[in-house]
């Protein structure tokens, strides 16, 4: 059984139309702790809802899959590159990154102003107040729920 993500993505930096475009591509430059440790947890296989933020509207938009499991984040290493860390280095990384596969473009987002209004996803750590992770877990029963029902919705 896979596990399942939420991963956000600044639609203008890489969005899930960049995606569909590649059809996979690593997902790197993730500097904070918590999501690079959900990041190490992912596995081949598992599920990840593509998540645009920092637009209106914010929101799910499609459907990857991880194809490859955590590995050091070598653009921590390159100092040309935005994602520059001098504390981190081949021998002793730092962060990390996983490589996502394109499944599917939803032809409607679901918002987070539904997500957050749905009693059904009280407890999800995105509908949480202050929780701006850029990747988190989504429980088999949210991922059930978002992709038939609040889908089903929004077709």
């Amino acid at each position: 059984m896979p596990n399942y993500w939420l991963m956000k993505s600044e639609p203008d930096a890489f969005s899930i139309d960049d995606l569909e475009q590649l059809q996979h591509s690593p997902w790197d430059g993730v500097r904070n702790y918590q999501a690079r440790n959900f990041m190490q947890a992912m596995n081949e296989g598992d599920l990840v809802f593509f998540y645009h933020s920092s637009c209106v509207p914010t929101g799910i938009t499609g459907v990857a899959k991880v194809s490859k499991k955590a590995y050091p984040d070598y653009t921590s290493w390159d100092k040309s590159s935005r994602y520059f860390d001098p504390k981190s280095t081949p021998e002793s990384p730092r962060w990390y990154m996983v490589d996502i596969e394109f499944i599917e473009k939803w032809s409607s987002i679901i918002t987070l102003s539904e997500l957050k209004n749905d009693p059904e996803l009280a407890t999800m750590l995105l509908t949480k107040k202050g929780n701006r992770l850029s990747i988190m877990p989504v429980t088999e029963s949210e991922w059930t729920y978002i992709s038939t029902t609040l889908r089903g919705k929004t077709k």
